[in-house]
């Protein structure tokens, strides 16, 4: 694949992948042929920074679990409001973290 392509997923998803495994999404994207990466590109990758407002404002109700395909935890989170409340403020915490990781399985799941 052009490294110009590569050079510009890399630029644009910068923010929504961890940056200790940019290099493992850049090393996989060389072996991929244009047809895959076209299906890479339209993935839904979710943006750390709306999930943490969304964790702010709703996380007690574990919106923010659901969001990231973790139903059993969302429940959880919902019926124990937060943990009373201590639940939802450590997600606030690790949230984005979460979040880039979940963008890296769900890159690494269709690169393959």
């Amino acid at each position: 694949m052009e490294k110009s392509k590569i050079d510009l997923f890399v630029s644009t998803m910068n923010e929504k992948f961890a940056s200790t495994h940019m290099m493992a999404v850049r090393s996989q994207l060389e072996k991929l042929d244009d047809s895959r990466f076209a299906l890479l590109q339209s993935l839904n990758y979710k943006n750390p920074t709306t999930l943490l407002i969304v964790s702010i404002f709703l996380g007690a109700f574990g919106i923010d679990r659901f969001m990231l395909g973790q139903a059993g935890l969302g429940v959880l989170k919902l019926l124990t409001c937060g943990g009373a409340g201590i639940w939802t403020i450590i997600d606030w915490f690790t949230i984005s973290g979460k979040t880039k990781e979940y963008n890296y399985k769900l890159f690494m799941q269709n690169a393959i």
